[in-house]
This record gives structure tokens, C-alpha cells and sequence, in this order.
């Protein structure tokens, strides 16, 4: 097994306004959990899924994911990001030292392709995310006054799977966790340890489903085929 996919799907989704886990929100007949994981399922670097979902939750995943191929465990969450993520890598073979991928759930749209070129950029250089450009100009704000208008040039959108190799991973984490840090996506835990972290081209199709819109435009692109 050389590449890890952890599905971080604990979140509960309070923006999204539903009335249950945003992993479990249905888009035209499939939950989001499915949808991502059958995603990363399609890639061909991945040889093995962890589903991280909300606590309670085990058993009505393992049903929504009945049939998803390579799933090797689906496992309760944690309180922030990196504690579901640690959760995931727990799920790890003893002799493994491949890729993780780190894929949010909320994503199920994305592309096999950008899975697999996350997971080779990783392999060679230790980490690596996939972004794209921002096209708003962007300012920073102190005081409620700009104080600086940024390089647009020189800023991209984060978005997953985020790859790392896992013993970086796991160092990286352990840093945090040791200096009391919590981190907002696994790129900020190894850039924190001063190492590199590559980038791939993601897609604007590769959206995070976070509000009422977002999953509007979901159905909305589903209905049309895109």
C-alpha cells in the first residue's frame, strides 16, 4: 500500500444549515461522504480509504459507503481537523511509509487526476496541494481601514487532497500538538516544520460544498452534466 487516502468528513456543517452531518447532506440522491469517497476511489494512486466521520456516525457511514472499493476502515472524528486526521493515520499499517492523502469530504467533485499528481508531487518532494489563482483583488484590512493592497499574482486557494508523506505528516502533527498549535489544513503543519510544500493545478469544479449556494450550485451542476 503506498498511498493513504484519510476522508475527513466529521465536520457538522453548521453553515450548510442542514439538519444533520454535512457528510451525510445528499446531492441528487448521493451524500457528499459517498460522492468523495467513490472520488478518491478513482484515482489510481490510491490503494486505501479511511473514512473519518462524526462521533455516532460509524455505522450509518460504513453503510452509505457499502460497495466503495479499496475502504479499509471508517473511524470517529475528533473535535478539530488534525484530530480526525490523526485518527486517520492511527489506521495505518505498521510498515507503511507512503503518501497520505487528506481529502475533505466536502469536495466530492474533484478530479482523479489531480489526486494522483497531489500524490506523485508528495512523493518526490514531501508535500504537496493542490490550488488555484485567486481572481478577486484582495486587500488587507487593519482597523477597518486597507492598509495594503496584496500581489494578486502571488496568491492561490488551497484545496485537497493535500498530500504528505506520512512519516512528515506524523511529524508534523506532533509538532503542533506539542507546541499547542492548531493548524488549519496539513500544508501549515509541515510549512511550520520549515519544509517544502509543492503545488499542483486544482479546478474551480473542486469547490468545497460549505453553504446553502454552494450546494445549490452542486445540484445545479450535477442537473446540467458538467
Amino acid at each position: 500500500m503506498d498511498t493513504l487516502a484519510i476522508l475527513v468528513a466529521a465536520g457538522r456543517g453548521e453553515r450548510l444549515g442542514a439538519s444533520l452531518p454535512k457528510a451525510f447532506v445528499p446531492v441528487r440522491g448521493q451524500t457528499l461522504l459517498r460522492r468523495s469517497a467513490a472520488a478518491l476511489a478513482a484515482a489510481r494512486s490510491v490503494h486505501a480509504l479511511v473514512a473519518v466521520v462524526p462521533e455516532g456516525c460509524v455505522e450509518r457511514a460504513r453503510e452509505d459507503l457499502a460497495g466503495v472499493p479499496r475502504l479499509l476502515a471508517v473511524v470517529e472524528g475528533g473535535a478539530r481537523r488534525q484530530d480526525s486526521v490523526l485518527e486517520g493515520l492511527k489506521q495505518a499499517p505498521d510498515d507503511f511509509a507512503g503518501v497520505v492523502l487528506v481529502h475533505d469530504a466536502a469536495r466530492p467533485f474533484v478530479d482523479a487526476a489531480i489526486v494522483d499528481e497531489a500524490a506523485a508531487a508528495a512523493a518526490t518532494v514531501g508535500a504537496a496541494i493542490p490550488v488555484v489563482p485567486i481572481a478577486d483583488t484582495v486587500k488587507r484590512v487593519v482597523g477597518g481601514r486597507v492598509a495594503q493592497t496584496l500581489d494578486r499574482s502571488e496568491l492561490f486557494a488551497a484545496q485537497t487532497p493535500q498530500a504528505v508523506r506520512f512519516e512528515l505528516l506524523g511529524r508534523a502533527l506532533e509538532e503542533a500538538y506539542r507546541d499547542g498549535v492548531t493548524v488549519t489544513d496539513e500544508a501549515a503543519a509541515v510549512e511550520r516544520l520549515g519544509e517544502p510544500v509543492a503545488v499542483v493545478d486544482g479546478h474551480p469544479r473542486n469547490r468545497k460544498i460549505t453553504t446553502p449556494e454552494d450546494l445549490a450550485w452542486a445540484e445545479r451542476m450535477l442537473q446540467e452534466g458538467a
